[in-house]
């Protein structure tokens, strides 16, 4: 298996993962979130899919952080009482260590490629999924501790964060 292939991979596991996730919530906004990943690990699929045999046009810098902050707003003034099970936050926290893994991968495979185009798009794909890393280190605090995370408006400064520097 190459490279590619191996990449494609974890991209379609992650996908797969976030839709799974999404079918198991019962929160509409958190169901939204899991899509909007899921729809994420999707493109970086076909990114590196056309990586294989050309050069793709670009990896676009994604408003999913403005758009997960866009639900937990809403989630703040709606009266509703938020409960999850406690292996919704073990689900979250595995989907953390895919992101980490996801990240340190693409960086390593910035850091052996040549080709100077195929080095920025690795880059960029680890700093996607360092966003995502992000927001789901986020889901987990708030599924852990709802009522206190949107309490907190310092918990969730999704629209702070720049490639990984608040």
């Amino acid at each position: 298996m190459n490279i590619f292939e191996f990449a494609m991979e974890k991209e379609r596991f992650s996908e797969e993962y976030y839709r799974d996730l999404a079918a198991r919530t019962n929160h509409e906004g958190l169901r939204n979130i899991l899509t909007m990943l899921a729809d994420e690990e999707a493109k970086h699929y076909q990114t590196v899919e056309r990586m294989r045999t050309e050069t793709p046009e670009s990896v676009t810098d994604t408003p999913i952080l403005d758009r997960a902050r866009e639900v937990f707003d809403h989630m703040r003034v709606a009266p509703k009482k938020f409960d999850f099970q406690i292996s919704e936050a073990d689900l979250y926290r595995k989907a953390c260590r895919i992101e980490e893994q996801n990240r340190k991968f693409y960086l390593e495979r910035a850091e052996e490629a040549e080709d100077p185009e195929q080095k920025r798009i690795f880059r960029l794909l680890a700093a996607e999924e360092e966003k995502h890393l992000y927001l789901m280190e986020n889901l987990r605090t708030f599924v852990s501790q709802p009522e206190t995370f949107l309490e907190n408006a310092e918990m969730y400064h999704f629209n702070d964060y720049v490639g990984g520097v608040l």
